[in-house]
């Protein structure tokens, strides 16, 4: 009986092999050409958010007001001049008082309101607490024209047109059901245990809503006090409608008054919105720590 022998291929038949060490991609790690590519897309999509505002700075620096027909004629010509002239000859300091006045009442009667009320509906169980919440929800739902004449006969009745406060409490209609409806959202996750730890300790349902249960909610105070003061800050219609004297108006509606029906000051109604832009942006800068600050986070500060 013969044996089977094996034949081996010609050498130059013979596949290579590659001993250098082939790196596994593991789950959740990108690839060079994955980074590029988001690092691209995070690039583009910055350029386009912050391009306008860039644009807006350019066309403010620019000394007549038809500089904006023609961009390029802006180099060569800049100047501070725009902003000298608002902040010496227009009522902008007043115009940024009184926006301070009713963006910051808003945020503080608006927000211990919501806060109230969101931590009610999620802790009380009082009838109608489920309709409740829908009611406010409901409220946000009519356009702004609608609301316009009865609430300007409401305030006209109680006293309170051309008059902060009533400026104030309008804006608060607006940001009190939003908020109330987001501070529960927050409310829901505290566990319902340090609400009893509290009353162990003796403390009132008021003490244990303002001692243990507001430094946990942190994180939602910051946004519903953000959307408060941006929602007072930036409004028009309202502001426009109850306010009537010059030195009363906020920046939204005095910023209006840079165009006309016959004339339009591009140039300086730029460097006003570019002013107007401050406010807002610090205001940001101290909540922004709260606003992705995590509850759990919150909680085991001691």
């Amino acid at each position: 009986m013969s044996t089977p022998t094996l034949q081996t291929p010609p050498a130059d038949q013979v596949p290579a092999y590659d001993a250098s060490p082939r790196k596994a991609v593991r789950r959740g790690e990108r690839t060079l050409a994955g980074s590029l590519s988001s690092h691209a897309i995070l690039t583009v999509a910055s350029l386009v958010a912050l391009f306008p505002i860039a644009w807006l700075v350019y066309l403010s620096l620019g000394p007549d007001k038809d500089d904006y027909l023609h961009p390029g004629d802006i180099l060569g010509k800049m100047t501070f001049d725009n902003y000298a002239f608002v902040l010496q000859h227009t009522p902008f300091f007043d115009w940024l008082k009184s926006t301070l006045v009713v963006s910051l009442g808003t945020t503080l009667i608006g927000v211990l309101v919501a806060a109230t009320t969101g931590y009610a509906v999620s802790r009380m169980r009082f009838p109608g607490y489920r309709k409740f919440m829908w009611v406010l929800l409901v409220t946000q739902m009519f356009p702004v024209a609608v609301l316009m004449v009865p609430m300007y006969e409401i305030l006209s009745e109680l006293q309170l047109i051309d008059n902060y406060l009533g400026l104030i409490l309008v804006y608060c209609s607006t940001a009190v059901p939003y908020c109330a409806w987001l501070l529960k959202g927050y409310f829901d996750t505290i566990p319902f245990e340090i609400d009893e730890a509290g009353r162990v300790d003796g403390l009132s349902p008021f003490g244990t809503f303002a001692r243990l249960i507001l430094p946990l909610a942190k994180p939602g105070l910051a946004v519903a006090a953000f959307y408060s003061f941006i929602t007072a800050f930036g409004e028009v219609a309202f502001a426009s409608t109850f306010m009537l004297s010059d030195t009363k108006y906020t920046l939204a509606v005095g910023l209006q008054s840079f165009v006309s029906e016959h004339d339009a000051q591009r140039n300086l109604m730029a460097a006003t919105a570019v002013l107007i832009a401050i406010p807002v942006s610090a205001f940001f800068y101290l909540v922004q720590k709260n606003l992705v600050t995590g509850l759990t986070a919150g909680g085991t500060k001691g």
